[in-house]
Protein backbone atom coordinates (compact mmCIF):
# COMPACT_ATOMS: atom_id res chain seq x y z
CA UNK A 1 0.00 0.00 0.00
CA UNK A 2 1.06 3.56 -1.03
CA UNK A 3 0.85 6.32 1.85
CA UNK A 4 1.34 10.42 1.50
CA UNK A 5 3.24 12.14 4.41
CA UNK A 6 2.42 15.62 4.63
CA UNK A 7 5.52 17.32 6.79
CA UNK A 8 5.13 20.15 8.48
CA UNK A 9 7.97 22.75 9.90
CA UNK A 10 6.65 26.12 11.94
CA UNK A 11 8.57 29.07 13.20
CA UNK A 12 7.06 29.40 15.89
CA UNK A 13 3.56 27.70 17.31
CA UNK A 14 1.85 26.83 20.68
CA UNK A 15 1.64 23.19 21.97
CA UNK A 16 -2.65 23.52 21.89
CA UNK A 17 -2.00 25.09 18.18
CA UNK A 18 -0.27 21.95 17.42
CA UNK A 19 -2.64 19.52 18.82
CA UNK A 20 -5.81 21.29 17.15
CA UNK A 21 -4.34 21.07 13.56
CA UNK A 22 -3.88 17.32 14.26
CA UNK A 23 -7.01 16.85 15.59
CA UNK A 24 -8.67 18.84 12.06
CA UNK A 25 -6.00 16.43 9.74
CA UNK A 26 -7.39 13.49 11.79
CA UNK A 27 -10.88 14.56 10.93
CA UNK A 28 -9.41 14.09 7.14
CA UNK A 29 -7.93 10.69 7.26
CA UNK A 30 -4.17 11.32 8.37
CA UNK A 31 -4.11 8.50 11.20
CA UNK A 32 -0.60 8.56 12.18
CA UNK A 33 1.46 11.31 13.09
CA UNK A 34 5.37 11.60 13.72
CA UNK A 35 7.02 14.23 15.80
CA UNK A 36 10.09 15.94 13.96
CA UNK A 37 12.57 18.14 14.74
CA UNK A 38 10.44 21.48 13.67
CA UNK A 39 7.09 20.09 13.74
CA UNK A 40 5.47 17.21 12.54
CA UNK A 41 4.75 14.52 9.83
CA UNK A 42 1.15 13.47 9.12
CA UNK A 43 0.24 10.10 7.27
CA UNK A 44 -2.62 8.55 5.26
CA UNK A 45 -3.02 5.75 2.79
CA UNK A 46 -3.16 7.31 -1.23
CA UNK A 47 -6.77 6.32 -1.64
CA UNK A 48 -7.87 8.46 1.34
CA UNK A 49 -5.57 11.44 0.53
CA UNK A 50 -7.71 14.79 -1.15
CA UNK A 51 -4.96 17.77 -1.79
CA UNK A 52 -8.53 19.90 -1.69
CA UNK A 53 -9.18 18.08 1.98
CA UNK A 54 -5.86 19.30 3.28
CA UNK A 55 -6.16 23.05 1.52
CA UNK A 56 -10.17 23.12 3.37
CA UNK A 57 -8.40 22.10 6.38
CA UNK A 58 -5.50 24.17 6.47
CA UNK A 59 -7.55 27.12 6.20
CA UNK A 60 -8.70 27.71 9.01
CA UNK A 61 -5.61 28.07 10.69
CA UNK A 62 -4.72 31.09 8.45
CA UNK A 63 -3.06 33.89 10.50
CA UNK A 64 -2.65 31.57 13.02
CA UNK A 65 1.05 30.42 12.83
CA UNK A 66 3.47 30.57 9.94
CA UNK A 67 3.93 26.80 8.41
CA UNK A 68 5.41 25.16 5.54
CA UNK A 69 4.65 22.17 4.82
CA UNK A 70 6.05 19.12 1.93
CA UNK A 71 3.85 15.97 0.60
CA UNK A 72 5.56 13.04 -0.18
CA UNK A 73 4.21 9.67 -1.35
CA UNK A 74 5.68 6.73 0.61
CA UNK A 75 5.51 2.84 0.32
CA UNK A 76 4.81 1.27 3.81
CA UNK A 77 7.91 -0.61 4.08
CA UNK A 78 9.80 2.87 4.31
CA UNK A 79 7.60 4.41 6.04
CA UNK A 80 8.30 1.28 9.02
CA UNK A 81 12.16 1.86 8.44
CA UNK A 82 12.18 5.14 9.02
CA UNK A 83 9.62 4.56 12.30
CA UNK A 84 12.40 2.04 13.46
CA UNK A 85 14.81 4.92 13.84
CA UNK A 86 12.78 6.77 16.05
CA UNK A 87 10.50 4.38 18.22
CA UNK A 88 11.53 4.20 21.73
CA UNK A 89 10.09 1.95 24.61
CA UNK A 90 7.52 3.66 25.86
CA UNK A 91 6.97 3.42 30.42
CA UNK A 92 3.04 3.29 31.50
CA UNK A 93 2.48 4.24 35.21
CA UNK A 94 6.09 2.10 35.83
CA UNK A 95 3.65 -1.26 35.01
CA UNK A 96 3.49 -1.91 31.38
CA UNK A 97 6.52 -1.84 28.79
CA UNK A 98 5.61 -1.08 25.35
CA UNK A 99 8.23 -1.52 22.92
CA UNK A 100 9.15 -2.35 19.35
CA UNK A 101 9.98 -6.34 17.82
CA UNK A 102 13.62 -5.26 17.89
CA UNK A 103 13.84 -3.89 21.19
CA UNK A 104 15.00 -5.80 24.44
CA UNK A 105 12.39 -7.39 26.58
CA UNK A 106 12.50 -6.24 30.09
CA UNK A 107 10.18 -9.03 31.99
CA UNK A 108 10.64 -7.36 35.15
CA UNK A 109 7.24 -5.36 33.88
CA UNK A 110 4.02 -6.58 35.34
CA UNK A 111 3.16 -6.26 31.34
CA UNK A 112 4.79 -5.86 28.35
CA UNK A 113 3.27 -5.62 25.02
CA UNK A 114 5.10 -5.86 21.77
CA UNK A 115 4.20 -3.50 18.79
CA UNK A 116 4.60 -3.19 15.06
CA UNK A 117 2.39 -0.51 14.09
CA UNK A 118 2.14 -1.09 10.03
CA UNK A 119 1.04 2.80 9.69
CA UNK A 120 -1.35 2.18 12.44
CA UNK A 121 -2.28 4.30 15.02
CA UNK A 122 -1.29 3.59 18.82
CA UNK A 123 2.03 2.87 19.96
CA UNK A 124 1.17 4.17 23.53
CA UNK A 125 3.28 7.58 22.49
CA UNK A 126 0.46 9.73 21.73
CA UNK A 127 -0.98 11.12 24.78
CA UNK A 128 -4.82 9.66 23.84
CA UNK A 129 -3.70 6.46 23.44
CA UNK A 130 -1.44 6.71 27.15
CA UNK A 131 -4.47 8.04 28.83
CA UNK A 132 -6.59 5.28 27.82
CA UNK A 133 -3.90 2.51 29.06
CA UNK A 134 -3.95 4.28 32.49
CA UNK A 135 -7.48 3.61 32.49
CA UNK A 136 -7.06 0.25 31.69
CA UNK A 137 -3.96 -0.41 34.59
CA UNK A 138 -6.74 0.95 37.22
CA UNK A 139 -9.94 -0.87 35.97
CA UNK A 140 -10.63 -4.37 36.44
CA UNK A 141 -10.44 -6.15 33.33
CA UNK A 142 -10.41 -10.09 34.50
CA UNK A 143 -13.03 -11.97 33.19
CA UNK A 144 -14.41 -8.96 31.27
CA UNK A 145 -16.15 -8.79 27.87
CA UNK A 146 -14.05 -5.80 26.32
CA UNK A 147 -15.17 -3.86 23.00
CA UNK A 148 -12.66 -1.79 21.87
CA UNK A 149 -13.62 0.86 18.71
CA UNK A 150 -10.83 2.22 16.86
CA UNK A 151 -8.50 -0.30 17.66
CA UNK A 152 -5.12 0.88 15.54
CA UNK A 153 -2.35 -1.38 16.54
CA UNK A 154 -5.02 -3.40 18.89
CA UNK A 155 -2.60 -1.90 21.69
CA UNK A 156 -5.49 -0.98 24.01
CA UNK A 157 -7.41 -4.64 23.83
CA UNK A 158 -4.13 -6.34 24.26
CA UNK A 159 -3.29 -4.61 27.14
CA UNK A 160 -6.95 -5.42 28.53
CA UNK A 161 -6.37 -8.78 27.60
CA UNK A 162 -2.99 -9.64 29.14
CA UNK A 163 -5.11 -7.88 32.81
CA UNK A 164 -7.42 -10.98 32.27
CA UNK A 165 -10.13 -10.05 30.14
CA UNK A 166 -12.24 -13.05 29.18
CA UNK A 167 -13.03 -11.99 25.39
CA UNK A 168 -12.50 -8.98 23.24
CA UNK A 169 -13.53 -7.38 19.88
CA UNK A 170 -10.51 -5.16 18.50
CA UNK A 171 -12.73 -3.15 15.53
CA UNK A 172 -11.04 -0.44 12.90
CA UNK A 173 -12.51 0.63 9.26
CA UNK A 174 -8.90 1.02 8.21
CA UNK A 175 -7.87 -2.52 6.88
CA UNK A 176 -3.99 -1.72 7.57
CA UNK A 177 -5.14 -1.18 11.26
CA UNK A 178 -7.25 -4.61 11.22
CA UNK A 179 -4.47 -6.04 9.54
CA UNK A 180 -2.45 -4.86 11.97
CA UNK A 181 -4.07 -5.69 15.34
CA UNK A 182 -4.35 -9.50 14.16
CA UNK A 183 -0.40 -9.49 13.87
CA UNK A 184 0.14 -7.61 17.33
CA UNK A 185 -2.20 -10.11 18.73
CA UNK A 186 0.05 -12.76 17.33
CA UNK A 187 2.85 -10.91 18.26
CA UNK A 188 1.94 -11.05 22.11
CA UNK A 189 0.71 -14.72 22.33
CA UNK A 190 -2.72 -13.22 22.81
CA UNK A 191 -6.10 -15.64 21.25
CA UNK A 192 -8.47 -13.91 22.97
CA UNK A 193 -9.21 -11.25 20.46
CA UNK A 194 -11.41 -10.99 17.96
CA UNK A 195 -10.23 -8.07 14.70
CA UNK A 196 -13.17 -6.98 12.62
CA UNK A 197 -12.52 -4.57 9.48
CA UNK A 198 -15.67 -1.93 9.83
CA UNK A 199 -17.26 0.74 11.74
CA UNK A 200 -20.19 0.72 14.22
CA UNK A 201 -22.32 -1.33 11.85
CA UNK A 202 -19.52 -4.25 12.51
CA UNK A 203 -20.04 -4.39 15.78
CA UNK A 204 -21.45 -7.71 17.32
CA UNK A 205 -25.07 -7.09 19.01
CA UNK A 206 -23.22 -8.83 22.44
CA UNK A 207 -23.51 -7.67 26.04
CA UNK A 208 -19.87 -5.57 26.99
CA UNK A 209 -18.83 -5.33 30.71
CA UNK A 210 -15.96 -2.18 28.99
CA UNK A 211 -15.75 -0.18 25.72
CA UNK A 212 -13.16 1.59 24.60
CA UNK A 213 -13.25 4.13 21.92
CA UNK A 214 -10.41 6.42 20.93
CA UNK A 215 -11.62 8.04 17.99
CA UNK A 216 -12.47 11.90 17.62
CA UNK A 217 -15.41 13.91 18.87
CA UNK A 218 -17.04 13.66 15.86
CA UNK A 219 -17.30 9.51 15.29
CA UNK A 220 -17.79 9.31 19.31
CA UNK A 221 -20.88 11.34 18.55
CA UNK A 222 -22.05 9.66 16.16
CA UNK A 223 -21.15 6.20 17.57
CA UNK A 224 -22.11 7.00 21.05
CA UNK A 225 -25.90 5.40 20.51
CA UNK A 226 -24.64 2.17 19.59
CA UNK A 227 -22.27 1.90 22.06
CA UNK A 228 -25.03 2.41 24.76
CA UNK A 229 -27.14 -0.46 22.87
CA UNK A 230 -24.01 -2.47 24.21
CA UNK A 231 -22.99 -1.76 27.25
CA UNK A 232 -24.07 -3.69 30.01
CA UNK A 233 -25.99 -1.75 32.83
CA UNK A 234 -22.94 -1.09 35.41
CA UNK A 235 -20.62 -1.16 32.29
CA UNK A 236 -17.87 0.84 31.67
CA UNK A 237 -16.52 3.09 28.61
CA UNK A 238 -13.42 5.20 28.46
CA UNK A 239 -13.44 7.46 25.61
CA UNK A 240 -10.14 9.67 24.07
CA UNK A 241 -9.62 11.52 21.22
CA UNK A 242 -10.69 15.04 21.53
CA UNK A 243 -10.22 18.32 24.06
CA UNK A 244 -11.40 19.14 27.13
CA UNK A 245 -13.49 22.30 25.54
CA UNK A 246 -15.90 22.22 23.99
CA UNK A 247 -15.74 18.85 23.13
CA UNK A 248 -15.68 16.69 26.88
CA UNK A 249 -19.29 18.71 27.33
CA UNK A 250 -20.64 17.09 24.23
CA UNK A 251 -19.42 13.65 24.51
CA UNK A 252 -21.12 14.44 28.58
CA UNK A 253 -24.64 15.23 27.15
CA UNK A 254 -24.61 12.85 24.59
CA UNK A 255 -23.74 10.31 27.19
CA UNK A 256 -26.42 11.65 29.82
CA UNK A 257 -29.43 11.15 27.48
CA UNK A 258 -28.49 7.57 26.83
CA UNK A 259 -28.21 6.76 30.95
CA UNK A 260 -24.60 7.01 30.72
CA UNK A 261 -22.77 8.94 33.57
CA UNK A 262 -19.48 10.60 33.72
CA UNK A 263 -17.11 9.24 36.51
CA UNK A 264 -13.90 11.68 35.93
CA UNK A 265 -11.48 12.70 33.37
CA UNK A 266 -7.74 12.66 32.54
CA UNK A 267 -5.76 15.33 30.94
CA UNK A 268 -2.31 14.99 28.81
CA UNK A 269 -1.81 18.57 27.11
CA UNK A 270 -5.28 19.54 25.49
CA UNK A 271 -5.92 15.94 25.35
CA UNK A 272 -8.44 14.22 27.59
CA UNK A 273 -9.46 10.93 28.03
CA UNK A 274 -12.64 10.11 30.04
CA UNK A 275 -14.91 7.45 32.34
CA UNK A 276 -18.29 6.68 32.36
CA UNK A 277 -20.72 3.47 33.93
CA UNK A 278 -23.98 3.12 32.03
CA UNK A 279 -27.04 3.27 34.95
Amino acid sequence: MQYIQVTFSFTLIEEYQQDLLISELAEIGFNTFEDTENGFSAFIDLDSYSKENLTEALLQFEGDFEYTYTVTEIAAENWNEEWEKNFEPLIIDETCYVRATFHQSQPSYKYEIVIDPKMAFGTGHHQTTTMMMQYILESDAAGKHILDMGCGTGILAILAAKKGAAELVAIDNDEVCYLSAKENSALNDIHNITALCGGKETIPTHAYDIILANINRNILLDQIPVYAKVLKSGGEIFFSGFYESPDLQMIQDACKQLGMNYINHKKIGDWVAARFIKA
